[in-house]
């Protein structure tokens, strides 16, 4: 298995997503918006940028497993790519210039590569297990803060799970009232590469799917950071739940959601990547 070469590939993938998004943007129609559920959007370009990516893997990958957020498992062998062909939909339609293509590479049950991209600013964010974070080709490191009270973090609200509103809303309010000040920019893939090169301290979320942080938690782990689930587990691609920070303020950060947030059951935490291997 040649890990950089596939990295490689999923770098093509992204920058030809990338300029399909940026065709289209600005000039969607209303009748080319559909809402899967409320406030969560597809549009025609969702569609196309994904299957512009799973063609190029399949050019040289025609074996692999690939979770991808709009078509869903198609199942292969042990390597799985996790794919966001847009992430950040309600953003870009809005044209509010914060959405990513995001792809991840599972392989054997370990997340071994990762490629987020910024079409708008052209910003590559890639990670290879063991070799280092880089944007576009230059080295990248999480922030050095060292007290969440100097901290700027960043987070997103949810609009899925909302019999936990409650829940986040309280470490909303602790984490606000701690920290140095609070972003929320709408695309979880990019907040994760924000955080891997130093623009935020910390992140968290909750009911995330695994096409939303895959690629970024290679990012934030070859940066030197710390992600897990808001307990410290590592099962944050099937619970949804993810905390990202920096290693001086993790454990501030890891008090608060630990003691805020309740598990959720085996049920409602069943959507993640072990249904591929269950399906091959």
């Amino acid at each position: 298995m040649n890990l950089q070469q596939m990295l490689d590939t999923a770098q093509t993938a992204a920058l030809e997503a990338g300029q399909i998004l940026l065709s289209h943007y600005g000039k969607l129609k209303s009748f080319e918006i559909n809402q899967k559920s409320k406030n969560d959007f597809v549009t025609k370009v969702d569609k196309l940028s994904e299957k512009t990516i799973i063609r190029r893997i399949r050019r040289q990958y025609p074996n692999h497993s690939i979770q991808a957020e709009e078509s869903g498992i198609t199942a292969g062998n042990e390597t799985c790519w996790i794919i966001d062909p847009l992430d950040g939909t309600s953003n870009y339609i809005h044209q509010f210039p914060m959405f990513s293509v995001s792809i991840g590479i599972l392989h054997e049950g370990q997340l071994c590569a990762g490629v987020v991209y910024d079409p708008l600013h052209r910003e590559m964010f890639s990670a290879l297990r063991g070799k280092g974070a880089f944007l576009n080709r230059r080295r990248i490191h999480v922030s050095k803060t060292r007290k969440l009270a100097d901290s700027l973090m960043s987070t997103g609200i949810p609009f899925r799970a909302r019999y936990r509103f409650q829940q986040y809303f309280r470490s909303l309010k602790a984490i606000s009232l701690g920290s140095a000040g609070i972003r929320r920019g709408g695309s979880a893939a990019l907040d994760l590469a924000y955080v891997a090169c130093g623009r935020f301290d910390g992140f968290w979320e909750i009911n995330l799917s695994p096409w939303d942080v895959a690629a970024g938690a290679v990012l934030i782990r070859e940066a030197g950071g710390r992600i897990s689930d808001f307990w410290g587990g590592q099962n944050f691609l099937t619970s949804g739940d993810i905390l990202a920070a920096n290693g001086q303020i993790y454990k501030e950060l890891k008090t608060i959601t630990s003691s805020l947030f309740k598990k959720p059951s085996v049920a409602q935490a069943a959507k993640g990547v072990s249904k591929i291997l269950a399906d091959r």
